[in-house]
């Protein structure tokens, strides 16, 4: 059977419609954490990245966003600010500071199933 192109095309954009978030807007998938290696390091925004502080970085998500992520596993949750761009590798959603990782209770584990929602955003 042959689709139509300008089926396909409406299909297309609907689907990247799908995936931008917004507020109140939620997302699954495995998140992970980066710590030590990172620690001091430029983030994507220009500030200084610091482990112990609750941060995130996300691919799309404007800077300053304000995010809860809630392990599936555990069932706890933690409050980040994304300031940073990523993760890169291994079709993550999310990669949290070590103290977020810690708060959720997958520090040990390296990656985690969450939930994220998006709690504010700035304004554009």
């Amino acid at each position: 059977m042959k689709i139509p192109w300008i089926v396909l095309s409406a299909f297309l954009i609907l689907q990247g419609c799908a995936h931008k978030l917004k507020v109140g807007g939620t997302q699954e998938g495995t998140a992970s954490w980066y710590g030590d290696t990172h620690h001091g390091k430029t983030t994507a925004n220009g500030e200084k990245f610091n482990m112990n502080a609750l941060t995130a970085a996300h691919r799309k998500l404007p800077m300053n966003s304000i995010v809860r992520v809630k392990s599936l596993s555990t069932g706890k949750s933690v409050t980040v600010r994304i300031n940073d761009r990523g993760p890169y590798s291994g079709g993550r959603i999310i990669d949290v500071s070590k103290e977020a990782a810690r708060q959720l209770g997958f520090l040990q584990k390296g990656t985690d199933q969450v939930e994220i929602e998006v709690l504010t955003m700035p304004v554009q």
